[in-house]
């Protein structure tokens, strides 16, 4: 069976378990189950702390995991990103009181506060700073207040809870993260779950594909079909067939989800009639 790690709670949790039930897995019904097997699939699924996930991956007890992109590199464990997820995302940057630094070349004999102290290390080695690194487990606002640093470094989406404790972004971000599919680096290709792995990750793509495109119908004047063409050329190509009514065609193509309603006005500017669109729930590309 192909044992695979999976966030047993946080934000990976729910959107991780979502996207593998519509890869068609099953999963847990109740979250103090640890491990569960799904048959059909040939698969065994371990719910472990997000943090923990690279470790039991790079030892090799289990094939995969999904896990976040900060969590895989703070930890230092073997193990290697091979699909990115998309949901997820934050930002990682230093913070501080304005006028203490610019960026991270200002940040030489300081100290810097966070939870993920592998991340901040080795940014620091990166270019060449001599910082010190301290890491608290959360709430790292506070320490420049309470002077156990001058610095931190978290994740930052609106960045409103830094502006509430006085402080501000400083520098480039640290990195950008999202949950990633992982597995042991340097993995042996030729190992026996290697097919179960690459049908894993043919699944998952297919979700992300799936919610990235919806399918779009329309007919058009024979006249009108290659401007219609140009609006929606599919992944290959449109699928054109001809219609009853002579002079008049039927297309359909996948098309970018977010920008199917300005295509639809196009299209509609240009002639088309019964314009419709449908989501896709999944698909093999």
């Amino acid at each position: 069976m192909l044992r695979i790690a999976v966030p047993n709670k946080g934000s990976l949790s729910g959107p991780a378990a979502e996207m593998l039930h519509e890869a068609g897995y099953q999963q847990r019904r109740e979250s103090k189950e640890l491990r569960i097997v799904d048959p059909e699939n040939d698969v065994e699924f371990f719910y472990l702390r997000p943090r923990d996930i690279a470790i039991y991956v790079s030892s090799g007890q289990l094939d995969i995991g999904i896990t976040g992109r900060d969590l895989l590199i703070d930890s230092g464990a073997d193990a290697e990103e091979i699909l990115p997820l998309g949901f997820a995302r934050s930002t990682f940057r230093y913070a501080t009181k304005p006028g203490t630094a610019n960026g991270v070349t200002d940040l030489n004999g300081m100290t810097v506060a966070t939870s993920y102290e592998g991340i901040v290390a080795k940014h620091l080695a990166d270019h060449g700073i001599d910082a010190s690194v301290v890491h608290l487990d959360g709430a790292v606002e506070t320490a420049i207040e309470l002077g156990v640093a001058e610095v931190i470094a978290d994740v930052v989406e609106t960045g409103t809870s830094l502006r509430n404790a006085g402080l501000a972004v400083i520098g480039e971000p640290i990195m950008k993260s999202e949950a990633v599919v992982i597995r042991r680096t340097g993995a042996d290709a030729e190992e026996t779950a290697e097919s179960k792995v690459q049908q894993f990750l043919r699944r998952l793509q297919g979700v992300l594909v799936a919610r990235t495109y919806v399918m779009m119908d329309y007919d058009c004047r024979v006249e009108q079909l290659e401007k219609a063409v140009a609006l929606t050329p599919g992944l290959e190509s449109p699928t054109v067939s001809p219609l009853h009514n002579e002079g008049w065609v039927a297309v359909r193509a996948m098309v970018p989800a977010k920008e199917a309603q300005r295509i639809m006005d196009d299209l509609y500017d240009i002639g088309a009639r019964a314009i419709l669109t449908t989501a896709i729930h999944a698909c093999r590309l």
